[in-house]
């Protein structure tokens, strides 16, 4: 599975392309240290595929790469945070 990132001047999405489907992960860029997301969109057949994830396992790896933290609005990714301790470094 392929994620690329998209990014705007206040914001953007990390993308993950499965068999020619394209899923998103969303997030509004607060300030230069904080990072919203907002939502997770992942196609019915790609479910089940761990594409969600991964989407969260990036967020989560471009967030200690940049040195930011991530506020986690959508229910999505903050279930993926609470079962992942672990994130905690960088999920407020």
């Amino acid at each position: 599975m392929q994620i690329t990132e998209e990014t705007g001047s206040t914001g953007g999405r990390y993308i993950a392309r499965l068999d020619g489907v394209e899923a998103e992960m969303t997030y509004s860029r607060a300030s230069p240290q904080l990072v919203i997301i907002d939502h997770t969109g992942v196609p019915d057949s790609l479910r089940g595929k761990g594409v969600g994830q991964a989407l969260a396992l990036h967020a989560v790896e471009a967030a200690r790469a940049g040195g930011w933290k991530i506020i986690a609005l959508c229910p999505f990714f903050k279930a993926q945070a609470q079962r992942n301790p672990e994130w905690r470094d960088v999920v407020s």
